[in-house]
């Protein structure tokens, strides 16, 4: 099972795509250019800005993350999870207006309102223009995703629970626990019928 989480900044992505693997016994796949960028010492923004001229940043970035994903049984909660990893089982949108994720990320990286929202719009044009540019990836088609999901709307723990019960119904590695306590039903089932017959004897 390997189910892909993407959203804007401050969306939720990280947060619920802990929770969701907590819950279907998922590893999490989360990558991210703040890690990169603080390795080379430089702000997330400045690290962007070299990204938008130097391509092969994306390219190596996003080719270890399919490396990674291809293990299998994972969540992966990156901008370009959904396009990149091919056989994803469930494709995930999360979105919350800006006012909201600005909150989200003030609250989380310590700016203001006003500061979190410039940061925000700033960094999530900048992902726009350069995933079309060496990508041709429009992030605000998802046209090819099973799930949208308002996160406004639904604390992180609320939104796992409905990815969750997606990837139960969707199957694969989550719906064997399903299947074997189907055949313990049964089983139980078999042994009452035949105390059952024991009796009427």
């Amino acid at each position: 099972m390997i189910i892909c989480i993407s959203g804007l900044s401050g969306s939720g992505k990280n947060s619920v795509g802990v929770e969701v693997a907590k819950l279907l016994s998922l590893r999490v796949v989360d990558p991210t250019f703040k890690t990169i960028a603080a390795k080379q010492k430089m702000s997330l923004m400045e690290f962007h800005k070299k990204a938008e001229k130097e391509h092969s940043i994306d390219k190596q970035f996003d080719a270890h993350l399919i490396a990674d994903a291809k293990r299998g049984n994972c969540v992966v909660t990156t901008w370009l999870g959904p396009w990149m990893i091919k056989d994803a089982d469930i494709r995930v949108w999360l979105y919350a207006p800006s006012a909201v994720r600005a909150k989200r990320v003030a609250g989380r990286d310590g700016m203001t309102p006003e500061q979190a929202l410039a940061h925000i719009t700033d960094r999530d044009e900048s992902n726009h223009h350069r995933y079309n540019e060496v990508y041709k990836i429009n992030i605000y088609d998802h046209s090819g995703f099973e799930l949208v999901i308002n996160t406004e709307k639904f604390v992180p723990a609320q939104t796992a629970q409905i990815i969750a019960a997606a990837a139960r119904a969707i199957g694969g590695k989550t719906a064997k626990p399903a299947v074997k306590a189907k055949k313990a039903t049964k089983k139980v089932a078999k042994k009452a019928k035949k105390k059952m017959k024991g009796k009427k004897r």
